[in-house]
C-alpha cells in the first residue's frame, strides 16, 4: 500500500476522511461520535486504535462533535492551528491536550507528510490539508466559499481529491431558508456550488488527477445526481474520462482511492 484515502462521512451532521499508509491512519476532522468513527473504520479494515491522530479543519461541530471521546477515551491524538483550538474552546469545556501546527507549515504524522493551507469559510482559522506518502499526494479542502489561487496550487500535485459540492444555486435560492442564510452560503466565505466545483476540478484535470470525492452535499439545496452530472459532463467536454468522481454522503463509506 502507498497511500490510500475514502470518506467516511460527509454532509452537514457530519465529516470525516481516512487517509492512510500501510503503517499510519490519519483521519481528517472528527464529526461523527466516537462509536460510529469506530464502526465506520472496521468497515474498511481499519481499528479505533491504529489511528495517528486527527486534523480539524475548523471548529464547526459537524467536523469536531467526536474529538473529546476520541481523545479522552481513546488517547488519539488531535492536530489543529491556534485559531481553530481556540473557537472550539470556547464551546467545549473539556480540556483538550492539543499539537499546534501554524497554517502554511508542513508536520509529519507517522509516514505522512501534512500540508495545511488557507481556505475562505466563516470560520476562525479554517484549512484544508495535502497529505502525502513519497510522491503520492491528496487533498483534502471543503467548507470554502470560493476557490482561490493558493487552493488551486496546493490541490494541483494530487492524485485524489475530497472537495465540496454543496450546493445547486438554483435550489438554494428557491428554499425556504432565511435570506441570512442564503447569503452567507453563497459567500466568499460560505460553501462552494456545483458550478463552481466544477469550474475548478476542470482546471486540475490532468494525466495525475484519478479521483474527486464530491463531498458536503446540502440535504436541502443539491441533488447528488444533479451534481455528479455537472462536474462529469465538464470532465467529458475535455476528455478526461480516466477521472473518477465519487459521491460522499452521510449514511455510509465512500468508494476507497489508492495509489502506489
Amino acid at each position: 500500500m502507498g497511500l490510500q484515502i475514502c470518506v467516511l462521512a460527509s454532509g452537514s451532521s457530519g465529516n470525516c476522511t481516512l487517509v492512510r499508509s500501510a503503517d499510519t491512519a490519519l483521519l481528517i476532522d472528527a464529526g461523527l461520535s466516537a462509536r460510529e468513527t469506530g464502526k465506520r473504520l472496521l468497515s474498511v479494515g481499519v481499528a479505533l486504535e491504529q489511528v495517528a491522530g486527527v486534523c480539524v479543519t475548523h471548529e464547526h461541530g459537524d467536523h469536531t462533535a467526536g474529538l473529546r471521546v476520541l481523545q479522552q477515551r481513546h488517547g488519539v491524538r488531535l492536530y489543529a492551528n491556534s485559531g481553530t483550538i481556540e473557537a472550539y474552546q470556547q464551546g467545549e469545556p473539556a480540556a483538550l491536550a492539543w499539537n499546534v501546527f501554524q497554517t502554511g507549515q508542513p508536520f509529519t504524522v507517522g509516514s505522512l507528510r501534512v500540508e495545511p493551507f488557507s481556505v475562505p469559510h466563516d470560520a476562525n482559522e479554517p484549512v484544508g490539508y495535502i497529505v502525502g506518502h513519497g510522491e503520492l499526494r491528496v487533498g483534502v479542502v471543503t467548507d470554502m466559499g470560493c476557490v482561490t489561487h493558493l487552493i488551486r496550487e496546493r490541490l494541483r500535485p494530487c492524485r485524489a481529491i475530497v472537495l465540496e459540492a454543496n450546493h445547486d444555486v438554483e435550489m438554494l435560492q428557491n428554499s425556504d431558508r432565511p435570506w441570512q442564510l442564503k447569503q452567507r452560503i453563497l459567500g466568499r466565505q460560505g460553501h462552494l456550488s456545483n458550478e463552481h466545483a466544477a469550474e475548478l476540478i476542470a482546471d486540475l484535470a490532468g494525466p495525475g488527477l484519478e479521483h474527486i470525492f464530491l463531498a458536503h452535499l446540502s440535504e436541502q439545496c443539491n441533488d447528488a445526481g444533479l451534481a455528479l452530472k455537472t462536474v462529469t459532463q465538464r470532465l467529458e467536454k475535455l476528455g478526461h474520462l480516466h477521472i473518477r468522481v465519487s459521491l460522499c454522503c452521510r449514511e455510509r463509506v465512500s468508494d476507497i482511492w489508492g495509489g502506489v
